[in-house]
């Protein structure tokens, strides 16, 4: 990890709506290059509004932002909508929860998968046949349809992938394994990964260090265990009493 934080990514963020509060709070939040970054949080803290913002993909008709949100140097919402198209899906790119969702249900998934596919399938431990890529995401399982996201998410190697709760439609097993996947990837390619979930335990299998974001503020940011089995924060000990902790020495062990 050569690059600093204030180099990679470097957030400070206050989004609202009209006659709402804020959604996010002076939100200060730092990354460095290559690592995985957990941000946990409940229903409604804000963390798909991070993602969007990061993407620079919110609504600035209906929403209020305010601050900066730093990408290896440049300021992202102060970028023209040319320059966006060439940095998402190159240096940014995003896996969104829902395969069914994000897929587009009239295309076969060799026709979204247009270059490089068989290199990205074999990345996500994926069939690149000719049977496989005829098939539409309703012949896929969602743990398949998950792999086929990231596969299309690292086509172009980006700095920085972004993964918003990719584990939450998926069984045990499965999240288990794309969670790897998530990590093989950071491993072989050097991507930095933006792992946004509820579930801490899933955060702690995989990330370096965890972000606790409330009420649209980051309360506690610092390495997984030490966030996990000595948090500072009333809201990160509640989410690691009642959440984390059996998982956490479980994983230990």
């Amino acid at each position: 990890m050569t690059e600093t934080f204030q180099s990679f990514l470097s957030v400070s963020l206050t989004v609202s709506y009209p006659g709402k509060a804020a959604v996010l709070r002076d939100l200060f939040l730092q990354m460095r290059s290559g690592e995985v970054l957990g941000l946990a949080g409940e229903s409604g803290s804000g963390k798909s509004t991070l993602t969007l913002a990061i993407l620079n993909l919110l609504d600035r008709r209906r929403a209020s932002i305010a601050g900066h949100i730093y990408f290896r140097g440049r300021d992202v919402l102060a970028m023209r909508e040319r320059e966006l198209r060439k940095l998402r899906g190159r240096e940014l790119a995003l896996v969104l929860q829902s395969p069914a969702a994000a897929l587009n249900p009239m295309l076969k998934l060799g026709t979204q998968l247009r270059e490089a596919f068989a290199q990205a399938l074999e990345s996500v431990r994926l069939p690149a046949d000719e049977s496989f890529l005829k098939r539409y995401p309703s012949q896929v399982s969602t743990g398949q349809g998950q792999r086929v996201l990231i596969a299309m998410a690292i086509l172009h190697r980006p700095s920085l992938l972004i993964a918003d709760e990719p584990t939450s439609a998926l069984d045990a097993i499965t999240q288990f394994e794309i969670l790897q996947l998530l990590r093989d990837c950071n491993r072989k390619f050097g991507t930095g990964v933006l792992l946004v979930s509820h579930d801490l335990a899933a955060l702690a299998s995989v990330c370096d260090r965890v972000a606790v974001l409330h009420e649209g503020r980051i309360v506690e940011c610092g390495p997984v265990e030490q966030v996990l089995t000595r948090p500072s924060h009333t809201f990160t000990q509640r989410l690691a009493s009642h959440r984390m902790r059996p998982h956490w020495e479980a994983t230990a062990r």
